[in-house]
C-alpha cells in the first residue's frame, strides 16, 4: 500500500473585532549555498527589525501557499513551500489606535529563485544569514527557537532538490 501524506487545506478564520487574536503565516525561507544552510530575513517596514516574511491568510490559499506569496512580495524569493508547520509564535501588532495579539504559524520555503526586483523592495531590506545569526537577529524568543532548531533534512527528499542534500553530506 502506498503511503500518502496529508495536504493542508486553505484555512478560513472568522472575522472578529480589532482586539481579537488574529492569525498570520510566515515563511522560513532557506537555501543551501556552498554546502551551508542560509536563512533569508527581511526588515519590517516601520521599525526596520529583522523578521521572516509574513502576512494574513489569503482566500483559497493554504497557509504554506500564503507564506510563499509573502516570501515573494516581501523578500523577492520563490521556491517550494511545504505544508509542514514548523511552529508558532505570538506578538502584539499595533493596528490603528489599539494593539492586536497575533499568532503566527511558520512554514518552510526552500528557495530556488532570488529576484533582483520584487514588489516590496523599496520598503524592506533582504539579507541571507547563517542559521545561528538569523536566530540572533529575531526579536521573538519562540521564533528564535524555531529558526535555531530548523532542520532542512526532512524537506530534501524530493528529486528536484536532491543536489542540495548532497551538499549537506
Amino acid at each position: 500500500m502506498a503511503k500518502t501524506s496529508a495536504t493542508q487545506l486553505p484555512l478560513k478564520f472568522p472575522t472578529g473585532g480589532k482586539t481579537d487574536v488574529r492569525a498570520q503565516f510566515a515563511a522560513l525561507c532557506w537555501r543551501i549555498k556552498d554546502g551551508k544552510l542560509q536563512i533569508c530575513l527581511v526588515t519590517s517596514r516601520t521599525r526596520g527589525r529583522w523578521i521572516l516574511p509574513k502576512g494574513w491568510p489569503m482566500h483559497k490559499q493554504t497557509p504554506a501557499e500564503a507564506a510563499a506569496t509573502e516570501a515573494f512580495e516581501e523578500a523577492g524569493v520563490t521556491g517550494k513551500a511545504y505544508d509542514t508547520c514548523l511552529g508558532a509564535y505570538s506578538y502584539v501588532k499595533p493596528l490603528g489606535d489599539s494593539a492586536t495579539p497575533i499568532i503566527t504559524l511558520v512554514y518552510p520555503v526552500h528557495v530556488q529563485k532570488v529576484y533582483k526586483t520584487w514588489p516590496e523592495m523599496t520598503q524592506r531590506r533582504r539579507k541571507w544569514f547563517n542559521q545561528h545569526k538569523a536566530a540572533e537577529k529575531l526579536s521573538e524568543p519562540a521564533l528564535q527557537r524555531i529558526v535555531a532548531t530548523f532542520q532542512p533534512h526532512p524537506f530534501l527528499h524530493e528529486p528536484a532538490i536532491a543536489a542540495a542534500k548532497k551538499q549537506l553530506i
